[in-house]
C-alpha cells in the first residue's frame, strides 16, 4: 500500500515543502487556469499549510505564498503532479516555516519566469486568495460542520452550504462528516461540490472523511489528490494512511477516521476496525489540548431504523468513552440526531456527561429516524428530526464550547453547551 502523502514528500531547501499528488482528469476546462483549490490541515496548521489545486494546460504549476502584510518576499513552490492524462492535472505544495495567527495571501498558477506580484510569471496566475495559520495556544475560534451534501448540491445542498458560511463568516476550519458527492468519480459533482463552499474551500482548512459513496470498487481517484490529510494515520490497513489522521487546532485535537469497514474484505474488516482503534488509542492518550472532535461516516449508533454499525461500535465506542471525547460527528443515516450514553445523565434532565454523538445531513435525500438502535444499546436520544437539512457551528472559548444547529432559513435545530469547570465536565441543552 502506498505511503500517506504527506509521508512521500521531497524535502527543498529553505522552510518551504512541496507535494505531489495524483492527477486527475477533468470533465471541462475552466475560465481560469486553475480551480478547485482547497485548503487541507496539516499535522500543526500554525506553522504549515497544505494547497491542492486543479491546474490546466500545464505540465508544471506554482503556489507563491508570502505575508499578506508584504513583510516579505512571497515564496514560490513547485507543485508536482503524477499519474493522469488529459489538460487538468491535481497538484498539491505544502508551505512550511509559516507564522502562527499570521495572515499570508497566495496564488497559483504555470511554473515559468519570475513570480513575485508585478514580475513575469510565464504563464497564468490565478487571482491573490488570503487565509490564516492557527494561533500557538488556545484561543477561541469557530467551526462549521456539515453532514451529507451527497444528492442535488447545486440547488439543494449548496443553499444550506451558504447559509452557514453567512452564519460564521469567521469560521476557520468546516468538518465534513462523509458523503460529499454521490458517485464516487464524477467529476462534475466535484465541480457542484467545490462550486457550493465557493470561496471558502481556499481561505479555510477542510477536515473531511469519506463516506461510502466515496467509494466505488475502491477510494475515489479523487479523494487522496483533493484531501490529501495530514500523514499522521496508521501506516498499514486499505486507505488508512491516506485518510486517517489528526490536526490540532487551537485548543481543539480533531481526529479524523474512516469508516467504511464494508468496503474492504470481509476477514479483514475486524482488523482493519482495530487498527484505527489501536491508533485512537495513542492518539488521545497522548493529546495535550482541552478539547476532542472526533469524526467518521457511519454513526456509532444509527439514526436509521434498518441499520447498525456493530462492528464498528464494539471497536471504537469503549476508546470514544474511556477518553471522554467531547464531540462523536457522523453522517450517512441522512436525518439529524442528537444523543449520548445513559448512564452519563445526571439529577438535571438537559445535563449530562460524557462524549456528544451527533448525526447530520446537510442534502436534501432525506430518511425515517428512529431512537431503537441508540436505546437497544445503552444509549438515548435528545434531540431527533427528519426531513431537515441542516449546517453546525460551534465555537470554542477556554472551557466552553457552544454547538448550534441551524436550516437554511435560519429555524433552530438544536443546541448545546459544554463547560468544563472544577465541577468536571457538563453537557447543557438548549442553552
Amino acid at each position: 500500500m502506498p505511503d500517506a502523502p504527506s509521508r512521500a514528500l521531497a524535502a527543498l531547501s529553505g522552510a518551504v515543502l512541496a507535494v505531489g499528488l495524483c492527477a486527475c482528469t477533468p470533465q471541462a476546462p475552466p475560465e481560469q487556469p486553475v480551480d478547485r483549490v482547497l485548503l487541507s490541515p496539516t499535522a500543526d496548521p500554525g506553522t504549515s499549510q497544505t494547497v491542492t489545486w486543479r491546474a490546466f494546460d500545464a505540465e508544471e504549476a506554482f503556489l507563491e505564498i508570502g505575508p499578506e502584510d508584504g513583510s516579505a518576499e512571497p515564496a514560490r513552490i513547485p507543485g508536482q503532479a503524477t499519474g493522469g492524462e488529459g489538460p487538468g492535472s491535481t497538484f498539491a505544495a505544502t508551505a512550511t516555516g509559516l507564522e502562527p495567527d499570521t495572515a499570508y495571501r497566495y496564488r497559483i498558477g504555470e511554473s515559468g519566469g519570475g513570480g513575485s506580484e508585478g514580475g513575469d510569471t510565464g504563464g497564468a496566475v490565478s487571482d491573490w486568495r488570503t487565509f490564516t495559520t492557527a494561533a500557538e495556544g488556545a484561543e477561541p475560534f469557530s467551526f462549521l460542520y456539515f453532514g451529507d451534501l451527497q444528492n442535488d448540491i447545486t440547488d439543494e445542498a449548496a443553499p444550506v452550504v451558504r447559509a452557514g458560511l453567512e452564519a460564521a463568516p469567521d469560521a476557520e476550519l468546516a468538518v465534513h462528516s462523509g458523503d460529499l458527492v454521490d458517485s464516487a468519480d464524477s467529476g462534475s459533482e466535484w465541480d457542484e461540490w467545490f462550486d457550493a463552499f465557493g470561496p471558502a474551500t481556499g481561505s479555510m482548512n477542510h477536515v473531511a472523511t469519506p463516506g461510502n459513496h466515496e467509494y466505488d470498487d475502491g477510494l475515489s481517484e479523487h479523494w487522496v489528490p483533493q484531501f490529501p490529510g495530514a500523514g499522521n494515520g496508521p501506516d498499514r490497513g486499505a486507505d488508512l494512511a491516506e485518510t486517517v489522521y489528526h490536526t490540532d487546532y487551537q485548543g481543539v485535537r480533531f481526529v479524523v477516521l474512516n469508516s467504511n469497514y464494508r468496503e474492504v474484505p470481509q476477514d479483514e474488516a475486524g482488523r482493519w476496525l482495530d487498527t484505527q482503534r489501536r491508533w485512537l488509542e495513542r492518539v488521545l492518550a497522548d493529546n495535550p489540548h482541552e478539547w476532542t472532535v472526533v469524526t467518521f461516516h457511519h454513526p456509532v449508533f444509527s439514526a436509521d431504523p434498518d441499520r447498525d454499525n456493530e462492528p464498528l461500535r464494539e471497536a471504537w465506542l469503549p476508546v470514544l468513552e474511556e477518553y471522554d471525547v467531547d464531540l462523536v460527528l457522523q453522517g450517512h443515516d441522512h436525518s439529524y440526531t442528537r444523543g449520548n450514553m445513559t448512564e452519563h445523565r445526571t439529577d438535571d434532565p438537559d445535563t449530562h456527561t460524557g462524549p456528544v454523538h451527533v448525526v447530520a445531513v446537510t442534502g436534501p435525500k432525506t430518511y425515517d429516524a428512529a431512537e431503537d438502535n441508540w436505546t437497544d444499546h445503552g444509549a438515548e436520544v435528545r434531540v431527533q428530526r427528519t426531513d431537515t437539512q441542516t449546517f453546525q457551528t460551534v465555537s470554542v472559548d477556554g472551557a466552553t464550547l457552544e454547538y448550534r444547529s441551524r436550516t437554511a432559513d435560519g429555524q433552530a435545530v438544536d443546541s448545546f453547551t459544554i463547560v468544563k469547570d472544577g465541577d468536571g465536565r457538563r453537557v447543557t441543552d438548549g442553552s
